[in-house]
C-alpha cells in the first residue's frame, strides 16, 4: 500500500494528496512525493522544476494561467497558511468558470495538484507562509495570463476576506478579519474577468 493518498475533488482535474506521517518524540518523517503511488493512481504527469515562495500575511498571487505552455502544478506549505484556489479554463469543459479551494498548512501538510488548464491562485492566511511546488513545464517568459481575483461570475470565497467588489481587480478597501490589508502586485490588480479575457 503506497505512503500517499490521493483523492479526486468535484471538478475533474484536481487532486487533494495527504502523505502518510510518521512522528514520534523526535519528530516525523514523510514522503511528499512517490512516483509509484501517483501512477497507482491514475497520475501520470512528469515534473521538470521545483519552485519555492514566501509570502507575507494578506498577500494574494493570482489567478495566473500559462498561454501556450500550460504547467500541471503540485503545490504544498511547508510553513504557514494559504488558501489555494483553482479555476477551470478548459474549453468544453462542464465545469468551465468554475473554483474550487483547500486551505494548505504546515499542520496538515495537505497537498493540491493541480492539472494543465486551470487558472491558479492563492492567499496567505498567517504571519508568512512558505509555499513549494512542482510543474510539469518550463517558465516561458511572455507566456503568462491572468484573471481578476474576485470576478463575480467565478465567485471565490476567499476566507477571512472582508471588502466589497468595486469592479476592478484593485485591492483598495479589502482587508483580512483582522485589518491586515490585501496586497497584490500591480499586475495582478490589473487583469480582467473570465468573459472579458475568454470568448466561447
Amino acid at each position: 500500500m503506497g505512503q500517499i493518498k490521493v483523492t479526486k475533488c468535484p471538478i475533474e482535474g484536481l487532486y487533494i494528496i495527504e502523505p502518510a506521517v510518521h512522528g514520534d518524540n523526535r519528530g516525523y518523517f514523510m514522503e511528499t512525493y512517490s512516483l509509484r503511488d501517483m501512477q497507482e493512481n491514475g497520475l501520470n504527469m512528469v515534473f521538470v522544476q521545483d519552485n519555492q515562495s514566501m509570502s507575507v500575511k494578506g498577500v494574494l498571487r493570482g489567478l495566473h494561467f500559462q498561454k501556450q505552455y500550460p504547467q500541471g502544478k503540485l503545490v504544498r506549505v511547508i510553513k504557514g497558511r494559504v488558501f489555494d484556489v483553482a479555476v477551470d479554463l478548459r474549453a468544453g469543459s462542464e465545469t468551465y468558470g468554475k473554483w474550487y479551494g483547500v486551505e494548505l498548512t504546515e499542520e496538515n501538510k495537505k497537498q493540491f495538484y493541480i492539472s494543465e488548464g486551470f487558472a491558479h491562485g492563492f492567499m496567505v492566511l498567517s504571519d508568512t507562509a512558505e509555499f513549494c511546488y512542482k510543474v510539469t513545464d518550463f517558465y516561458h517568459p511572455g507566456d503568462e495570463g491572468g484573471l481578476a481575483w474576485n470576478d463575480p461570475a467565478i465567485g471565490i470565497q476567499w476566507p477571512e476576506l472582508v471588502g466589497t467588489y468595486q469592479g476592478s481587480a484593485s485591492a483598495q478597501g479589502y482587508t483580512l478579519a483582522d485589518g491586515t490589508p490585501l496586497n497584490l502586485s500591480e499586475k495582478d490588480q490589473k487583469w480582467l474577468g473570465l468573459a472579458d479575457t475568454f470568448t466561447f
